[in-house]
Protein backbone atom coordinates (compact mmCIF):
# COMPACT_ATOMS: atom_id res chain seq x y z
CA UNK A 1 0.00 0.00 0.00
CA UNK A 2 1.57 3.22 -1.09
CA UNK A 3 2.29 5.85 1.68
CA UNK A 4 0.81 9.52 1.74
CA UNK A 5 3.08 12.37 1.40
CA UNK A 6 2.26 14.65 4.08
CA UNK A 7 4.12 18.30 3.14
CA UNK A 8 4.38 20.39 6.09
CA UNK A 9 4.68 24.09 6.11
CA UNK A 10 6.37 26.18 9.33
CA UNK A 11 4.41 28.85 10.96
CA UNK A 12 6.03 32.68 10.39
CA UNK A 13 9.65 32.87 10.38
CA UNK A 14 10.35 29.40 11.43
CA UNK A 15 11.59 26.64 9.85
CA UNK A 16 10.61 22.59 9.90
CA UNK A 17 12.46 21.90 12.72
CA UNK A 18 8.97 22.81 14.71
CA UNK A 19 7.71 19.40 13.51
CA UNK A 20 10.59 17.93 15.06
CA UNK A 21 8.25 16.52 17.67
CA UNK A 22 5.70 15.27 16.19
CA UNK A 23 5.34 11.53 16.03
CA UNK A 24 3.62 9.82 13.03
CA UNK A 25 4.48 6.36 11.35
CA UNK A 26 6.81 6.56 8.60
CA UNK A 27 5.09 3.10 7.27
CA UNK A 28 2.24 4.71 6.72
CA UNK A 29 3.00 7.96 5.93
CA UNK A 30 6.50 9.89 3.93
CA UNK A 31 7.26 13.39 5.21
CA UNK A 32 7.90 16.13 3.02
CA UNK A 33 9.05 19.91 4.77
CA UNK A 34 8.33 23.11 3.11
CA UNK A 35 10.57 26.27 3.59
CA UNK A 36 9.67 30.09 3.49
CA UNK A 37 11.06 31.32 0.47
CA UNK A 38 11.91 35.06 0.33
CA UNK A 39 9.27 37.40 -1.51
CA UNK A 40 9.79 38.72 -5.06
CA UNK A 41 9.42 42.10 -3.64
CA UNK A 42 7.18 43.10 -0.90
CA UNK A 43 3.74 43.80 -2.79
CA UNK A 44 4.03 40.25 -4.18
CA UNK A 45 0.36 38.62 -3.18
CA UNK A 46 -0.56 35.97 -1.17
CA UNK A 47 -1.72 33.78 -4.22
CA UNK A 48 1.39 34.52 -6.79
CA UNK A 49 3.75 33.32 -3.51
CA UNK A 50 1.54 29.83 -2.95
CA UNK A 51 2.08 29.49 -6.83
CA UNK A 52 5.80 29.37 -6.16
CA UNK A 53 5.34 27.16 -3.22
CA UNK A 54 3.43 24.44 -5.17
CA UNK A 55 6.71 24.05 -7.03
CA UNK A 56 7.74 22.37 -4.53
CA UNK A 57 5.24 19.72 -3.92
CA UNK A 58 6.01 16.45 -6.23
CA UNK A 59 3.11 14.24 -5.21
CA UNK A 60 -0.52 13.97 -6.63
CA UNK A 61 -3.35 14.38 -3.59
CA UNK A 62 -0.72 15.29 -0.82
CA UNK A 63 -1.68 16.20 2.79
CA UNK A 64 -1.00 19.89 3.27
CA UNK A 65 0.02 20.66 6.96
CA UNK A 66 0.27 24.21 7.74
CA UNK A 67 1.38 25.82 11.55
CA UNK A 68 0.03 29.17 12.13
CA UNK A 69 0.71 31.92 9.07
CA UNK A 70 1.99 28.22 7.70
CA UNK A 71 -1.48 27.51 7.82
CA UNK A 72 -2.84 30.73 5.94
CA UNK A 73 -0.06 29.50 3.41
CA UNK A 74 -1.55 26.14 2.86
CA UNK A 75 -4.92 27.17 2.14
CA UNK A 76 -3.87 28.74 -0.25
CA UNK A 77 -1.76 26.52 -2.19
CA UNK A 78 -5.00 24.09 -1.55
CA UNK A 79 -6.69 26.27 -4.11
CA UNK A 80 -4.47 25.70 -6.89
CA UNK A 81 -3.83 22.18 -6.41
CA UNK A 82 -5.73 18.92 -5.41
CA UNK A 83 -4.87 17.62 -2.13
CA UNK A 84 -6.64 14.79 0.13
CA UNK A 85 -6.89 16.59 3.41
CA UNK A 86 -5.62 20.42 4.48
CA UNK A 87 -4.70 20.31 8.70
CA UNK A 88 -4.19 23.91 10.20
CA UNK A 89 -2.51 23.72 13.81
CA UNK A 90 -3.03 27.27 15.79
CA UNK A 91 -4.14 29.34 12.72
CA UNK A 92 -7.24 30.63 11.18
CA UNK A 93 -9.86 30.12 8.15
CA UNK A 94 -11.20 32.83 7.57
CA UNK A 95 -10.10 37.01 8.24
CA UNK A 96 -12.96 36.86 10.75
CA UNK A 97 -10.96 34.67 12.73
CA UNK A 98 -8.93 36.89 13.63
CA UNK A 99 -8.65 39.14 16.85
CA UNK A 100 -9.83 42.36 16.78
CA UNK A 101 -5.82 43.67 17.85
CA UNK A 102 -4.77 42.38 14.32
CA UNK A 103 -7.87 43.65 12.73
CA UNK A 104 -6.85 46.87 14.24
CA UNK A 105 -3.27 47.01 12.99
CA UNK A 106 -4.49 46.16 9.49
CA UNK A 107 -6.89 48.88 9.25
CA UNK A 108 -4.23 51.50 11.28
CA UNK A 109 -1.38 50.16 8.91
CA UNK A 110 0.73 51.11 12.34
CA UNK A 111 2.29 47.67 11.34
CA UNK A 112 4.29 49.43 8.63
CA UNK A 113 6.27 51.98 10.90
CA UNK A 114 8.03 49.55 12.23
CA UNK A 115 11.71 50.04 11.71
CA UNK A 116 13.61 47.20 10.02
CA UNK A 117 16.26 46.80 12.96
CA UNK A 118 13.11 46.11 15.15
CA UNK A 119 11.97 43.73 12.32
CA UNK A 120 15.59 41.97 12.76
CA UNK A 121 15.50 41.46 16.30
CA UNK A 122 12.74 38.59 15.85
CA UNK A 123 12.39 37.75 19.35
CA UNK A 124 11.53 41.56 20.49
CA UNK A 125 8.75 42.12 17.73
CA UNK A 126 7.44 38.62 17.88
CA UNK A 127 6.55 39.36 21.83
CA UNK A 128 3.84 41.64 20.52
CA UNK A 129 2.10 38.72 18.34
CA UNK A 130 2.74 36.06 20.93
CA UNK A 131 2.84 37.83 24.05
CA UNK A 132 5.23 37.73 27.36
CA UNK A 133 5.60 34.02 27.65
CA UNK A 134 7.99 34.48 24.76
CA UNK A 135 10.24 36.10 27.47
CA UNK A 136 10.45 33.13 29.25
CA UNK A 137 11.40 31.03 26.39
CA UNK A 138 13.91 33.28 24.67
CA UNK A 139 16.25 30.13 23.78
CA UNK A 140 13.63 27.90 22.41
CA UNK A 141 12.37 30.80 19.92
CA UNK A 142 16.01 31.55 18.87
CA UNK A 143 15.88 28.19 17.62
CA UNK A 144 12.75 27.84 15.80
CA UNK A 145 12.93 31.17 14.79
CA UNK A 146 15.20 30.95 12.50
CA UNK A 147 14.39 33.45 9.07
CA UNK A 148 15.38 36.79 9.47
CA UNK A 149 15.06 38.29 6.39
CA UNK A 150 13.03 41.77 6.56
CA UNK A 151 11.58 41.53 3.52
CA UNK A 152 10.04 38.10 4.03
CA UNK A 153 9.31 39.41 8.07
CA UNK A 154 6.94 42.50 6.67
CA UNK A 155 5.53 40.44 3.57
CA UNK A 156 3.93 38.22 6.02
CA UNK A 157 2.64 39.60 8.65
CA UNK A 158 0.87 42.24 6.20
CA UNK A 159 -0.21 39.13 4.47
CA UNK A 160 -1.72 37.67 8.31
CA UNK A 161 -3.43 40.80 9.18
CA UNK A 162 -4.76 41.45 5.74
CA UNK A 163 -5.58 37.83 4.37
CA UNK A 164 -9.13 38.32 2.48
CA UNK A 165 -11.16 35.03 3.24
CA UNK A 166 -14.62 35.30 3.94
CA UNK A 167 -15.47 31.48 3.99
CA UNK A 168 -13.94 28.52 5.34
CA UNK A 169 -12.71 25.89 2.49
CA UNK A 170 -13.76 22.55 2.82
CA UNK A 171 -11.87 19.87 3.91
CA UNK A 172 -10.23 21.76 6.74
CA UNK A 173 -9.28 19.75 9.68
CA UNK A 174 -8.33 22.86 12.36
CA UNK A 175 -6.43 22.09 15.54
CA UNK A 176 -6.39 24.71 18.10
CA UNK A 177 -5.43 25.32 21.57
CA UNK A 178 -7.25 26.52 24.05
CA UNK A 179 -4.60 28.86 25.58
CA UNK A 180 -3.34 30.35 21.90
CA UNK A 181 -3.19 34.20 22.93
CA UNK A 182 -1.94 34.94 19.07
CA UNK A 183 -4.93 33.45 17.90
CA UNK A 184 -7.33 32.76 21.06
CA UNK A 185 -10.10 30.20 20.69
CA UNK A 186 -12.95 32.59 21.05
CA UNK A 187 -12.71 33.54 17.78
CA UNK A 188 -12.74 29.99 16.08
CA UNK A 189 -15.59 27.98 14.77
CA UNK A 190 -15.33 24.16 14.20
CA UNK A 191 -11.93 23.24 15.21
CA UNK A 192 -10.62 20.23 17.28
CA UNK A 193 -9.87 21.77 20.84
CA UNK A 194 -6.29 20.94 22.59
CA UNK A 195 -6.63 21.86 26.36
CA UNK A 196 -4.15 24.01 27.45
CA UNK A 197 -2.42 24.65 23.92
CA UNK A 198 -1.26 27.42 23.52
CA UNK A 199 0.06 28.85 20.41
CA UNK A 200 3.36 27.01 20.48
CA UNK A 201 2.03 23.68 21.18
CA UNK A 202 3.04 22.06 18.42
CA UNK A 203 6.18 21.60 19.91
CA UNK A 204 4.38 21.81 23.60
CA UNK A 205 1.75 19.49 22.70
CA UNK A 206 2.93 17.38 19.88
CA UNK A 207 2.01 13.64 20.91
CA UNK A 208 -1.69 14.63 21.30
CA UNK A 209 -1.64 16.70 17.93
CA UNK A 210 0.16 13.34 16.32
CA UNK A 211 -2.98 11.58 17.64
CA UNK A 212 -5.40 13.81 16.08
CA UNK A 213 -3.51 13.94 12.31
CA UNK A 214 -3.37 10.13 12.13
CA UNK A 215 -6.87 9.66 13.49
CA UNK A 216 -8.01 12.38 10.68
CA UNK A 217 -6.13 10.89 8.02
CA UNK A 218 -7.40 7.61 8.56
CA UNK A 219 -11.17 7.52 9.94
Amino acid sequence: MAKIPIYFMPGLAAGPEIFEYLNLSSEVYEFYYLEWRKPLNIDESIVNYAMRITKDIQHENPVLIGVSFGGILVQEVSKLIATRKVIIVSSVKTQHELSRRFKVLSVSKLYKAFPSKFVNNFEDYAKFFIGKSLQKRAVIYKRYLSVRDTKYLKWSIHNVLNWQQENALKNIIHIHGTKDNVFPIKHIKNSIKVEGGTHVMILTKAKEISIIIHQSLTC
